[in-house]
């Protein structure tokens, strides 16, 4: 239960980050809402990785860089799922604000994240 609630934490971190710089970029650049979230999505994604690293997993015993490439396999096949899910929000609903799409999409990449990284990234070896 430690580990499900470490890993809320370290999401919530995650949004924040990841809706922080998407409404930074939507406010203060000229980009869009599918490029800035591109952009918002890599940075929390490494904001996470550190968190879950330090705080929520137990070290998997791999080196730095091979738990970083499981990582990094894991984060973009869950951020693929998100962003996919954001883009079609967007689209099939052209009212909708990027921000509210932002929180459906990653409710729903969440569980898809969770078992990914605990039973592939840090599960010791």
């Amino acid at each position: 239960m430690k580990k499900v609630i470490r890993f809320a934490i370290a999401g919530g971190i995650g949004f924040l980050v990841d809706a922080g710089v998407l409404s930074a970029l939507l406010e203060l650049t000229p980009l869009g809402p599918f490029l800035a979230r591109i952009i918002a999505i890599a940075l929390a994604m490494a904001a996470t990785w550190a968190f879950n690293r330090n705080f929520t997993f137990d070290r998997s015993g791999r080196s730095l860089a091979a738990e970083g490439f499981r990582y990094g396999s894991v984060g973009v096949t869950a951020a693929l799922v998100n962003y996919g899910l954001y883009s079609a929000l967007l689209l099939s609903l052209p009212g909708l604000q990027p921000l509210a799409a932002l929180v459906m999409a990653s409710i729903a990449s969440m569980v898809l994240s969770f078992f990914g990284y605990s039973r592939f990234v840090f599960r010791a070896e």
